[in-house]
């Protein structure tokens, strides 16, 4: 045998990859339960999971188009259609990530999951930093875990999902009048902050989970668009950042951003006080009882 014919061909590659793709789709379909995704039971139910034909109604696409998929037939299947088996399936970031590779989707063109599941331990390692502040968001904005402290700056009442909303800080920092915005220096932080989003979205371009959030965004403030306009990009780094709260007042803190391996496009940010001063209020923050004030911004 020559060194030619030792070496894997592209054809060969992709073969692999749809076999893996196969065995992957399969193992995660007995994972879910009809139970898991509000389905009855059943009778005769020979297999543990899901069967096909459910996978591909809760996907919204057709029975023998799925199988195909899941026999690791030559065909192609669009982003859209893959996050929609990636819901029915229920898979996390990690695996959002595997399944498109698998597809010969590249992770530039896919969507980012609006709210990636954190693990246990990410809440513990949020709790153990209190009295700091400190939250987990992704390049969106959008805050998918807190700590105490964090939810007493920002209010409580909007803090955890309405109809399927995740509360977003750049949302609440842009629609929230002057007498009750939780941040202080909007000037200096806002054009920052919506740097940073257009960085994010320039690796998202034409996905519509960001086209909508982009809109909805332009369509309430008209800062936003202003800022948006000017095509400023820049990467999460700390600032100075000043907060205000009825009970403690004002807030001088740096945020500090924390990556997460395996988590994708996901960081812990953790304000940092600016002084002596600053730590104390935030101690006093971090004191409050749950239920405190509540601040005005809009879902």
């Amino acid at each position: 045998m020559t060194v030619l014919e030792e070496l894997p061909t592209a054809a060969g590659g992709r073969d692999r990859r749809r076999t893996e793709l196969a065995r992957f789709l399969k193992a995660c379909r007995a994972r879910v339960t009809p139970e898991d995704v509000g389905l009855p039971p059943g009778l005769r139910r020979r297999t543990p999971g899901l069967r096909r034909e459910e996978v591909a109604q809760l996907a919204g696409v057709g029975v023998t188009w799925y199988t195909w998929l899941e026999q690791g037939r030559p065909i192609n299947a669009s982003e859209q259609v893959l996050l929609a088996v990636a819901r029915a399936l229920r898979l996390d970031g990690t695996e959002h990530e595997h399944l498109f590779r698998l597809a010969g989707v590249s992770a530039s063109e896919r969507a980012l999951p609006a709210g990636p599941e954190l693990s246990p331990s990410i809440q513990v390692i949020l709790d153990s930093l209190a009295p700091l502040p400190a939250a987990v968001s992704n390049t969106r904005f959008d805050v998918l875990g807190f700590n105490g402290p964090y939810r007493a700056m920002f209010g409580t009442d909007r803090m955890r999902p309405s109809r399927g909303v995740v509360f977003n800080s750049l949302w609440c920092m842009l629609t929230a009048p002057p007498c009750c915005n939780p941040c202080e220096n909007r000037e200096e932080t806002l054009p920052r902050m919506v740097a940073v989003l257009r960085a994010a979205y320039g690796r998202h371009v034409g996905e519509p989970a960001w086209e909508e959030h982009v809109q909805r965004m332009s369509a309430r403030s008209e800062l936003f668009r202003e800022l948006w306009e000017r095509q400023e990009v820049a990467p999460p780094q700390s600032w100075p950042r000043v907060f205000r709260h009825p009970e403690v007042g004002l807030l001088r803190l740096n945020a500090t951003y924390l990556t997460m391996p395996g988590v994708p496009e996901c960081y812990i940010v953790v304000y940092v006080p600016a002084g002596p001063e600053d730590r104390a209020r935030v101690e006093r923050l971090a004191s409050l009882p749950p239920g405190g004030w509540a601040h005005t911004c809009e879902e």
